[in-house]
Order: C-alpha cells, then sequence, then structure tokens
C-alpha cells in the first residue's frame, strides 16, 4: 500500500509503538466528519454511517468500476511516479534505469506512431503463428513472449522445502481469465461470453480477416477456451493448496503426454528440469489432448486471439478500444482511463524497482523503516497475547504459533538490494510492443535463473511504490511498502486511535494471514507442513465453517450471493487485524485514558478508522465480477460483516439486540 509527505517519516513511531503527531502543539486529528453520514445510524448500517459522507462526495467518474479511499490513495500513487517520471533527463545515457524508463512511457505516450503502425509490430508473429503444425506448438509457447495459451510455467519456492526454488506448471489460457464466465448458464455469464465473441470478431478483423474468417476464429477460440475450462480448477478449489502439490518427473509426463514435450520446451528455455509440480494434473490431461486431437485451425486461431490480446495495450488506438468495449461489458466501467495512466503502468510494472528506487530516495527516507519496525513489534506482541488467550487451542499448538510468530521476516518500505536491470535493452527505435516482448523475456529470464538454487528471502514480492501489503508462506514474511504509508492508511496528524485502526489492523491483517486457512498449513520456516493437533485442526476448521456460511448468507446484488469460501482467508485476516491491532492500541496507553475528539471516544475512532479504509462506489457488474474471482469481500462486507463478529464494537456504539448490526453471541465467530 502507500506513504505520502516528509512528514510520515519523522513523526511515525514513538518509542512505545504509539503515533506521533507532527505538530507538537497542536492537539491531534481525529476523524474526518465530512466522511460520516449521520442520516444513518451506525446501530442500523454501520459502513452507510461511516462512509456515507465519503461516497456522496466521490461519486464515480466513467473511468472507473469501483472508486474507493484505496483507489484515491492509488491515484495520488500514480500523480507521484508520473512527476517523477517526466521529470527524467530525456537525454540520460542509453542503457541506464532513467533512459529505460523515459523511454518506455514516451512510447507508450506516442499515439502517433502507434496508430501509424497499426499491425506491423505482430504481423510477423502473427504469420509463424500461421504456420505453426501441432508439433511445434510447445516449441512455439517457450519461445514467442506474449503467448499466454493452455499453462503458464514458472520458478517459486517448493513448497515442501522452502529453501530450494523448483518449477511449477499452473492452469491457464482462458482470454476471459475467469472459468466461471464459460461454465455459468447465468444472464451475467451470457452476457459477457457475447461480448467476448464481438471482441474477437473485432481484433480478427483488426489483423486482416474477412467476415467469414472472423466469425470461425471467434467460433474455434470460444470453443476450444470452454472446453478447457470445464477441467480447470474453480477459485474456490484452488484454496486448497494441497491438491496443487504435484510432483512429477518431465520423463513421465512426456512419456504419457507427448503431445506436451516439456522437456524440450525446458531446454529451449536453457533449462535442465527434471521434476516439476504440477498446479492440476486434470487440467494437464485435458491440455495435452487438446493440442494432440483438436483442429490446427482452431489451435492457431486460439493462439492468434490470446498473442494479440496480450499485445493490444501496446498497439494502435484501434486495437485498444476492442479491448475496452469488453472491459466495459464485464466491470461496468464507461471510459477508458487517460492515456498517460496506462503509459505509466508499464515501466512502473516492467522496471519497477528501477521506479520504486527514484520513489523512496523522494518519498521515504528509510528513516521511517525502523520506526515501522517497532510498530509491527507491538502488533506482533499483541498477536501473541490473542494466541495465549484462545480457548479451542492446546498449549502445545500455540507453542508452535509462538514460534511462527516470533520467526516472522519483516520487510518495511523498500529492499535493501535493488534489481539489476543492466541486462534489459529498452530501444526506442523498436515498436513499443517489441520492447514490451523484450522484457517480457528478461522476466521471465530472470525468475527461471532461480531453478534449483536457494531462495532469496531478501527478495521482495512487490515493488516499493506499490498501494499493497503482503503476507508470504513460504518465507514466512510479512511486506509493507512505502506506498501504503500515507492516508487513509497513515496520517501522521492524527491520533492514535485513528492510525492504530488504520495501518495497526492493515499490519495486523498481514500477520494474521500466517494463520488463515491457508498460511496455518506452513511451517515457521515456510514448508507446507501439519504443525496442528488433529482436535485443534478440528476447532480451527469448525469455526472457519461458521465464518464461511456467514459470508455465504450475504447477498451482494440481485439474487447473488457472496462466496465466504473463496473469501475465507482474508475474511478470518480482516478479523483478526481488528482483533490484535486494538489491543495493540489498549496497550499503548499504557493505562492513561484517551481523549473523545470530536464527540467520539477512542473506540469510536478505532472502528471508524477501519470503515474509512473501505469506503467506495462500485458497479453492479464489478460486484459481481469481483464475487466469482476475488478472494477479497467487498468493503461494505470487510466492514459491516467482520465488525458483527466483534465484541467491543458493540459497546463501542451501544448497539444492542434488535439492532441490524447485533449478531447474537452463539451466532459470532471469533479464531484469533
Amino acid at each position: 500500500m502507500k506513504q505520502t509527505n516528509t512528514c510520515i517519516l519523522m513523526a511515525a513511531i514513538v518509542a512505545a509503538g504509539a503515533f506521533a503527531s507532527c505538530n507538537k502543539t497542536a492537539s491531534p486529528k481525529g476523524i474526518d466528519q465530512t466522511h460520516l453520514d449521520t442520516s444513518v445510524s451506525p446501530k442500523a448500517d454501520f459502513y452507510d454511517y461511516a462512509c456515507g459522507g465519503w461516497m456522496k462526495a466521490n461519486p464515480l467518474k466513467p473511468e472507473y468500476s469501483r472508486f474507493g479511499t484505496f483507489d484515491q490513495l492509488g491515484e495520488n500513487n500514480r500523480e507521484q511516479i508520473r512527476d517523477l517520471v517526466m521529470n527524467l533527463d530525456r537525454n540520460a545515457a542509453k542503457g541506464t534505469n532513467e533512459q529505460k524508463v523515459a523511454d518506455l512511457y514516451d512510447m507508450g505516450m506516442d499515439s502517433v506512431r502507434l496508430n501509424e503502425e497499426g499491425m506491423k509490430p505482430i504481423a510477423e508473429d502473427l504469420a509463424v503463428i500461421a504456420k505453426t503444425p501441432r508439433e511445434k506448438i510447445v516449441d512455439l509457447l517457450a519461445t514467442m513472449p506474449g503467448m499466454g495459451v493452455f499453462f503458464a510455467t514458472g520458478v517459486d519456492a517448493d513448497l515442501k522445502d522452502s529453501n530450494t526454488n523448483t518449477m511449477y506448471w499452473a492452469q491457464g489460457g482462458l482470454g476471459l481469465g475467469d472459468r466461471d464466465y464459460y461454465t455459468d448458464d447465468t444472464d451475467r455469464a451470457r452476457k459477457v461470453r457475447d461480448a467476448y465473441r464481438v471482441y474477437l470478431k473485432n481484433i480478427a478483423g483488426l489483423i486482416g480477416y474477412d467476415d467469414n474468417a472472423a466469425k470461425r476464429f471467434a467460433d474455434n477460440v470460444l470453443a476450444l477456451e470452454t472446453e478447457l475450462a470445464q477441467d480447470q480448477m474453480t477459485n474456490t478449489e484452488r484454496r486448497d493448496i494441497g491438491a496443487q502439490y504435484n510432483p512429477s518427473s518431465i520423463a513421465k509426463l512426456v512419456e504419457e503426454y507427448p503431445s506436451v514435450d516439456l522437456k524440450e520446451y525446458f531446454e529451449l528455455q536453457k533449462l535442465d528440469v527434471d521434476t516439476i509440480i504440477i498446479d492440476s494434473p486434470k487440467y494437464y490431461a485435458t491440455v495435452a489432448k487438446a493440442i494432440a486431437e483438436k483442429d490446427e485451425q482452431m489451435l492457431r486461431d486460439y493462439m492468434t486471439a490470446s498473442y494479440v490480446s496480450n499485445a493490444a495495450p501496446y498497439l494502435s488506438d484501434k486495437f485498444i478500444d476492442a479491448a475496452f468495449e469488453l472491459e466495459k461489458a464485464m466491470s461496468g466501467v464507461e471510459e477508458q482511463r487517460p492515456r498517460w495512466k496506462r503509459a505509466v503502468a508499464v515501466p512502473n510494472g516492467i522496471l519497477g524497482e528501477a521506479v520504486g528506487q527514484l520513489y523512496v530516495e523522494k518519498y521515504f527516507p528509510e528513516s521511517s523503516k525502523e520506526r515501522m519496525l517497532k510498530l509491527v513489534g507491538n502488533l506482533q506482541k499483541a498477536l501473541g497475547e490473542h494466541i495465549d488467550n484462545l480457548t479451542w487451542m492446546s498449549d502445545t499448538t500455540k507453542a508452535k504459533a509462538h514460534e511462527k510468530l516470533s520467526t516472522f521476516h519483516v520487510k518495511i518500505g523498500f529492499p535493501d538490494k535493488w534489481r539489476d536491470y543492466s541486462a534489459l535493452n529498452i530501444d526506442p527505435t523498436l515498436p513499443y510492443w517489441k520492447n514490451v516482448q523484450n522484457a517480457i523475456l528478461f522476466n521471465q529470464g530472470y525468475n527461471n535463473a532461480d531453478y534449483g538454487k536457494p531462495v532469496d528471502r531478501e527478495r521482495w514480492l512487490m515493488s516499493p511504490q506499490t498501494v499493497n501489503a503482503y503476507y508470504n508462506p513460504t518465507t514466512n514474511e510479512i511486506c509493507f511498502p512505502a506506498g501504503i504509508l500515507q492516508p487513509p492508511f497513515f496520517d501522521p496528524e492524527a491520533d492514535d486511535a485513528v492510525n492504530y485502526g488504520a495501518i495497526g489492523v492493515v499490519i495486523g491483517h498481514e500477520m494474521t494471514h500466517g494463520f488463515d486457512d491457508q498460511g496455518r498449513q506452513f511451517d515457521k520456516d515456510g514448508n507446507f507442513a501439519d504443525w496442528w493437533t488433529e482436535a485443534d485442526a478440528e476447532a480451527f476448521n469448525s469455526l472457519a465453517d461458521k465464518l464461511v456460511a456467514q459470508f455465504d448468507s450475504i447477498i451482494v446484488a440481485g439474487d447473488t450471493h457472496a462466496n465466504g469460501r473463496l473469501t475465507l482467508g482474508e475474511n478470518i485476516a480482516d478479523q483478526g487485524g481488528l482483533r490484535v491491532a486494538r489491543t495493540a492500541y489498549i496497550n499503548s496507553l499504557e493505562g492513561a485514558e484517551a481523549p473523545t475528539i470530536d464527540g467520539l471516544t477512542p473506540e469510536q475512532r478505532f472502528y471508524l478508522a477501519y470503515a474509512n479504509v473501505w469506503a467506495g462506489n462500485i458497479r453492479e457488474d464489478e460486484i459481481l465480477s469481483r464475487t466469482v474471482s476475488d478472494p477479497h469481500s467487498l468493503g461494505r462486507w470487510r466492514v459491516n460483516a467482520t465488525l458483527r463478529n466483534i465484541a467491543p464494537f458493540y459497546e463501542a456504539f451501544s448497539i444492542t439486540e434488535g439492532d441490524p448490526m447485533f449478531l447474537s453471541e452463539d451466532q459470532r465467530v471469533v479464531i484469533w
């Protein structure tokens, strides 16, 4: 997530772990009263009460399918990065990070050149695809950047040997991303499929197909992707980590499925891979059968569609507009993002740490790292207290939980060692797409180079400017990039209750991920291993099932319910983050009584600050899209549904039986 001004750096956290104000003579700020809608009772709908004012003041603009305080933070982040990029020296020496970032951005902004080039940047590759015989398809997947069909491979830590990197094979290859768009027989799914068919015909026309060929193209792609989707694991099924850990020798796979020659595939990538982890053996068999048996023209159409879709954002406006029409149907967004936002996202992604180095130099001095580490330490202590007080967990498992908690690897702000981009050539004389392809190959090589080597536990999985945070189970690490450390997550002028309710909950949330339905299956060293007693595991699963049922009962739009199983991990982390952050806040007071500010008690400010993090407006199409694909609950329910399980929240707002926000004690779920 993200950070704002220099004041944060000097004021963040005092030795006790509480937050301090930049202005020592002024009273700390409480909750921004304009965010509230006092016409709504907090007892009836806490989300509307806490966020209604903000929502009315920030109606959705046409370019957004969702816009909230989190997205507002992202907008500020983009503005900061654009300012950095625009002020780079356009005469910087070739090969420097400055040259690469500036040239990538400028190429994305050059609409005249892009429109003049049309489909020329992809013509050569399309000709290769059009002539590829069945037996060379896997070779093409290994060598042509931008080909996102059938499956993906990549290097990551071995789940059962977290110190060693191994190779993974993962399901993929669907143009609509999520299998449910192909398998569901709902009005929305049919609407999206119809829009996809139109999109496929449009891009076929843009690459020179006549109407008959365009129809065949769309029919073939949809038919093959629909068949592939049938045997893919659902998003909910993919929460079962053990089901996706299927080691196999390359030799055995090639013998059983000769149409997918992974031996040659990796040799073309200059890798000697003998064992690979397959996430879905059933889908692997489906892919092999499709390559072996489907009509060659169908296979070529499928590869062409994927290639053009991946290249489209880096081509002329006609390709970009075609892709946007599909996006409109899927998310409800009404207007294309400005070109500068699309352009700045490219170097920000491809050269993430190069941009990040510039970002932290201006916005995040290293001095703030230590202050954040102290706050994290306070949250760790609070989570330890919660573990001690659990009534459903045995002392044996509690001891193991403490071991894991004590070995959390904490990353704050930015990496100690920056990534080297010297081998990446960004050449403005080449088309924009060709430079992106070179970057794809560069990043693929960067990842592949780790195969068989020890895991680098100091490597970051997010760039410093990213507006987010994460927990990684295989390294047992929590990471808070510089990008999150600014309002609404952290405000140096706000009082402690507000900051603990925002950034404090974020920290507690990421810590709790180490003990959610997935994270709890990894030990302190990051290995996928069972460290629970059987009785404790049963108790955890029983509580988790109750939480799933709570969220399953929520109607998000029309007759569509939330998916409590898909969102279980995030819902556990939200609840844990809230409970642990409140404990850390109470501990920081050391018995002192915090003041009431603007008529709101410290407890009220804490919960309002949490709610304000998730204030936002969202289109119905986006609600439906996220419900089938996003492991995070919608903002409204991250607030209302989660808070109904937390007893101090009831006390803070005098919520009693009969109030809509009330949930009887026997129905509440407390895990961490």
